[in-house]
């Protein structure tokens, strides 16, 4: 099976610890971040498409062809055209089942093969939260299932109301290419990932199934890294 992981931003929140090396390859408790998803990934997962952009060599020279017996690919997003445009860069790498992470946040190992088990649907990994900030909403139906994700906007930074809150760690399959991408916002030039997939889904009539954790770690500015860097050693003591 294949894993995608999103890696082309800058990460231009992260200021001036982004100007020499990409947001993925910032370093949690003495580690990149990249490789926290690497090493999440079980041995089900063969392959690895990396989406590369900004200073993208960076990652290349880091990670290599090979990964802890897995085989790496990559795969360029020159432009910056959302979550969406960079998956739709692996069209022509992916088979049939596949896994998406984000470059940055940190995941569990035991999420992602939970999200893994073999069902028919597509999946994502939510979490619920005190307060939302800057995360997708997620909305369910009456019947358990996704109805809907919303994602934040730049000016969402101060929401303080709890709510369950979209991971970005999917797992799809290639029926997705067969729909049109959809944008994060009306009038946006960036084409956002919840948005297509919770559309495709219904589209398709493909059940998008929600898998609930609590060890989600969202990295978006600086000081996340300091707190990753605890919840991680909460986590290994707990």
């Amino acid at each position: 099976m294949q894993a995608v992981i999103l890696a082309a931003g800058r990460g231009t929140r992260m200021d001036e610890l982004t100007t020499a090396v990409p947001k993925p390859m910032l370093e949690v408790a003495g580690k990149p971040l990249l490789e926290y998803k690497l090493e999440a990934l079980p041995d089900s997962i063969d392959e690895v498409v990396l989406i590369v952009g900004y200073l993208g060599e960076v990652i290349r020279r880091h990670v290599g062809a090979l990964y802890q017996g897995k085989r790496i690919v990559y795969a360029e997003q020159e432009r910056m055209d959302g979550t969406a445009g960079a998956l739709w860069r692996a069209q022509s790498l992916l088979r049939d089942r596949f896994l998406i992470m984000m470059g940055d946040d940190i995941y569990a190992k035991e999420d992602v093969e939970r999200c893994l088990e073999d069902t028919p649907s597509w999946k994502l990994l939510v979490q619920e939260l005190p307060a939302m900030h800057r995360a997708g909403s997620v909305r369910l139906g009456d019947d358990g299932l996704i109805a809907g994700i919303i994602e934040s906007k730049e000016e969402d930074e101060a929401r303080v109301e709890k709510g369950l809150a979209s991971t970005n760690l999917y797992v799809l399959d290639t029926r997705l290419f067969s729909c049109p991408l959809v944008p994060k916002h009306e009038g946006s030039l960036e084409y956002g990932l919840p948005q297509t997939v919770a559309a495709a889904a219904k589209e398709l009539g493909v059940p998008f199934e929600p898998v609930f954790t609590q060890k989600w770690i969202q990295i978006t500015a600086p000081n996340d890294l300091v707190r990753a860097a605890e919840m991680l050693k909460k986590l290994k003591t707990a």
